[in-house]
């Protein structure tokens, strides 16, 4: 059976994901997307026949908040920003992943402590079945 770390060991790994925590800064749940669209007005480049060029790219963002999707247009100059978001927004996703990990090892040395199975001896005072 795999041994588990220290619980003081795993305070220590805890306390040090909260640091990491702490340091994040702004951030934005959701992804970038490129995306392009046609206008279908007649004479436009989007629906000519011969060579149809969509207008675009345009960049999107889109997340799910509190169950609700929503989808953003970000301006070209913002980019760089909003990606800054995301990434930290995916970094704030994996520590607290590795925080909740480290908890469930924590517990299972603690309160939720594996069961050692009893050897098998008769009950007393139980009254035999009846058929």
């Amino acid at each position: 059976m795999k041994q588990l770390p220290a619980v003081q060991d795993i305070d220590k790994r805890i306390l040090r994901l909260k640091h990491r925590l702490m340091k994040l800064g702004p951030l934005h749940p959701g992804s970038l997307s490129r995306q392009y669209q046609v206008c279908g007005k007649p004479g436009c480049k989007c629906v000519d026949p011969q060579n149809p060029r969509p207008h675009g790219p345009y960049s999107k963002l889109t997340y799910v908040y509190h169950g609700k999707f929503t989808c953003r247009f970000v301006r070209a100059g913002s980019l760089k920003e909003v990606a800054v978001l995301l990434a930290a927004f995916k970094t704030f996703r994996q520590l607290t992943d590795d925080w909740i990990a480290l908890a469930i090892q924590r517990a299972q040395l603690g309160p939720l402590e594996r069961a050692t199975k009893k050897s098998k001896q008769p009950r007393q005072n139980r009254k035999p079945r009846q058929r």
